[in-house]
């Protein structure tokens, strides 16, 4: 029987509990004074005022750099990196592609980092909590310690 994947620190802690928080509830804010149909720069820009109104350190549009063995090969770009912690994917549309969680993922294995939020100002407003998969290998193998960085 497959185990359910948690994304918990070894301590059994939510990873980036409080960050994470703070960020749903900016999002949350955000959501409710502007609602949905506003174009996705529109919620960025506006996210990203409420998080820094919040205390917290926020960068836009933050480049990564995707390799494959030792060569450069593309690049993403972050909608959002709060705190250098966690990557935020904002989506402004009436539903959400299948491929959207799989951007994030994406994210995640590109700068190395442990979390991420899909944040969706749709008709109605949707939080996805993201954990990369070298997380839980790393936890599998009993050496997981929350990462950081972009690349």
């Amino acid at each position: 029987m497959r185990q359910k994947r948690q994304d918990l620190t070894a301590s059994g802690e939510l990873l980036e509990k409080e960050l994470t928080g703070r960020i749903i509830g900016a999002f949350y804010e955000t959501y409710n004074i502007l609602d949905f149909g506003f174009l996705e720069s529109v919620y960025k820009s506006a996210l990203a005022y409420e998080l820094r109104d919040r205390g917290l350190h926020v960068r836009r549009e933050v480049p990564v750099r995707v390799h494959y063995k030792n060569y450069r090969v593309g690049w993403h770009r972050i909608d959002l990196l709060v705190e250098e912690r966690v990557v935020i994917e904002l989506k402004a549309t009436a539903l959400l592609a299948p491929t959207d969680r799989r951007q994030l993922t994406n994210y995640l294995r590109a700068t190395r980092l442990d979390v991420g939020l899909l944040l969706h100002y749709g008709p109605e407003p949707e939080v996805h909590r993201l954990v990369s998969p070298r997380y839980y290998r790393e936890l599998k193998r009993g050496d997981a310690q929350p990462a950081g960085g972009t690349n």
